[in-house]
């Protein structure tokens, strides 16, 4: 018997990075995993990957209404749904004069408006189902202050995360709803890549140079693997964790402290 054996749960951004190491974790663990993202290519390969009662739907979270259709799938197609992990987010590098308006809606769009929504609409199918369920939020030490940050409005997304995560905790617990988040470091996926890149764009030297000095200012001397994610993401979707709640984890090798 897994951890969350049986457990139907819905997690956004399984195409690739962290999303995809959730959801090996997730059905690993026995959850029969609804695997959602906007790419579905990537998002059909990693599911049909995964294999078991596991499966894909396309969904973009940037869009109130299919935050809706996410969580009407899950219910229409299993019943029920069990623990949603908000793991989609996006970003880019960019220094603090650079921040457009597109930029900063697009960002917003997807980490912090995409992220409630689909928090809302999971929480009322699971208040109306009257059995409660786990909401695990990806979040990131950016918003907790870390000065590495890719730019101001992904820490601002962040913080607002581990925020709502804080005040969903509260207004859901008497529904039988945990709320938690996870708060990442430098975790080597795609995004990080991408980052990486835009930052020898932008300020010279080398990749290597550049990754030599994320991971030099890690106490443990170690990124994080997407893997890393997925065992505290099934952690707090687990019975072990059915007292923990409002709580934003660090996953970073002793970067940050708060």
């Amino acid at each position: 018997m897994g951890e969350l054996d049986g457990k139907v749960a819905l997690i956004t951004g399984i195409g690739a990075g962290m999303g995809t190491g959730i959801a090996e974790a997730y059905a690993a663990a026995g959850a029969i995993v609804v695997g959602a993202d906007i790419d579905a290519t990537a998002g059909r390969a990693v599911m049909e990957r995964i294999g078991g009662p596991s499966s894909f739907v396309l969904g973009d979270v940037s869009r109130v209404s299919e935050c809706q259709g996410l969580v009407d799938h899950v219910v229409g197609t299993h019943g029920r749904i069990d623990v949603v992990v908000n793991n989609a987010g996006v970003t880019k590098s960019l220094g603090f004069f650079d921040v457009t308006e597109a930029d900063w809606d697009r960002i917003y769009s997807v980490n912090a408006r995409g992220l409630f929504f689909l928090m809302q609409a999971a929480a009322v199918a699971m208040r109306d189902r009257g059995e409660g369920g786990r909401i695990v939020n990806i979040a990131s030490i950016a918003g907790k202050g870390y000065r590495g940050t890719s730019n101001v409005a992904y820490a601002g997304t962040k913080g607002a995360v581990i925020a709502m995560t804080r005040v969903g905790a509260s207004q859901l617990a008497r529904f039988g709803i945990n709320v938690n988040a996870i708060c990442p470091g430098v975790t080597r996926t795609a995004l990080f890549d991408q980052v990486i890149d835009e930052l020898v764009e932008r300020l010279g030297g080398t990749r290597e140079e550049a990754e030599a000095r994320a991971v030099r200012s890690i106490p443990l001397r170690r990124a994080n693997d997407p893997a890393d994610i997925g065992a505290l993401a099934v952690y707090l979707a687990s019975p072990a964790a059915r007292n923990v709640t409002g709580q934003s984890w660090n996953v970073d090798g002793g970067l940050h402290w708060d």
